[in-house]
């Protein structure tokens, strides 16, 4: 069901949620990061703005016209394969390349990768996603 938030449709084997917006979507080229992972559906986030960094994009919690993402279920393990591309550390969220912060999506909560270093000079994606 469309409606259905996210959240209630991971499962014990697939307890976390994120929602990726760049290199990890569909066809990418991080995409084998979430094997094993559900695809739960695609939506619009507007409290993310992404800047183009090159070879892959980086959001930053910001208003914006709307972010496409895909919103996936994964498990433990899945979620690590994650944090580890995305240089996320937990033990200090704020040293690491990206943070993974908890945030609302309207198919329901997820955790979203948040670029931690500064953007100035970078470009900011005005509508829709990266490349």
């Amino acid at each position: 069901m469309p409606d259905e938030p996210t959240h209630a449709r991971t499962t014990r084997l697939h307890p976390h949620c994120v929602a990726v917006y760049g290199t990890l979507k569909r066809g990418r080229s991080n995409h084998r990061f979430l094997r094993g992972a559900r695809f739960l559906g695609r939506t619009r986030l507007n409290t993310i703005a992404l800047y183009d960094l090159g070879a892959y994009p980086g959001a930053k919690l910001e208003p914006s016209r709307g972010v496409e993402v895909e919103l996936f279920a994964v498990t433990d393990a899945g979620l690590r394969r994650v944090d580890w591309l995305e240089e996320y550390n937990p033990q200090d969220p704020a040293s690491g390349t990206y943070d993974r912060r908890w945030l609302a999506t309207p198919l329901g909560p997820a955790w979203v990768y948040l670029y931690n270093p500064g953007v100035k000079g970078r470009r900011r994606i005005v509508l829709g996603g990266w490349r």
